[in-house]
């Protein structure tokens, strides 16, 4: 072999090197998160035109410019374009969702303060469960979307700061090989945010995490304890 030869060789090496991290990137599995998403659109469409606060058709769009990106990153090369879409369309489909749920709340506890008799105490208790389920996933996905830079940071092993520490991370030879928090998770903590009320197995690090928390905590107080509490009691009167 000559001298080129082994320069030649030498450069088809070091460029399959580089492509190697771009086959290695991994994607997480969208299919729970679509799963998230469809839950959200029916609330959108079974909440009482008096309660709802944006056009029914504007969540139903965002969620299914959600899911579309989705189905795209791992059918194309392309996958870098498409998660910035993705990641675009989903913080907007959460503003959306989030500013329609604390609309709808406050639409609820006017009507309820008004004595509304356009709302009896079954659509009232319906509408505040509407709100708590909405409020749920809403800010699951929030947490999911933003925790560690994202899905693909997570998966990919990026460096960057968590803003929840669960369990998992504390003990890795209790938790399955390679872990890294997944939609479930993040639904978890939504789910245990909005009825315990506070941390539970997952600690807040970071400021924003903690003020998202809050928020959280408070609607589902609100709705709880204010609308539900209001509906029960219209029910057994």
């Amino acid at each position: 072999m000559t001298k080129d030869d082994r320069k030649k060789r030498a450069y088809k090496d070091m460029a399959a090197d580089v492509k190697e991290p771009a086959q290695l990137f991994r994607i997480e599995r969208r299919w729970p998160v679509a799963l998230a998403v469809l839950p959200l659109i029916l609330l959108a469409l079974l909440m009482p035109e008096r309660v709802t606060f944006f056009p029914v058709w504007l969540p139903c769009v965002l969620g299914v410019a959600i899911i579309v990106p989705m189905a795209v990153v791992g059918l194309t090369a392309e996958k870098a374009r498409w998660l910035r879409v993705e990641h675009t369309i989903m913080l907007l489909f959460v503003v959306v969702t989030g500013l329609g749920t604390l609309a709808n709340l406050a639409n609820l506890i006017s009507a309820m303060v008004r004595r509304s008799a356009e709302i009896g105490g079954p659509q009232l208790l319906a509408s505040s469960i509407g709100v708590w389920v909405a409020n749920v996933l809403t800010f699951s996905l929030l947490y999911w979307q933003i925790d560690r830079g994202g899905p693909e940071a997570r998966a990919n092993n990026a460096s960057t700061k968590p803003d929840w520490l669960f369990p998992q991370t504390g003990a890795p030879e209790d938790a399955p090989p390679d872990w890294r928090p997944g939609l479930v998770d993040y639904l978890f903590l939504g789910f245990s945010t909005a009825t315990a009320f506070s941390p539970t197995d997952a600690l807040p690090l970071t400021s924003r995490a903690k003020l998202l928390m809050m928020l959280e905590s408070t609607i589902s107080l609100v709705t709880i304890v204010v609308v539900a509490s209001r509906a029960i009691n219209i029910l057994g009167s």
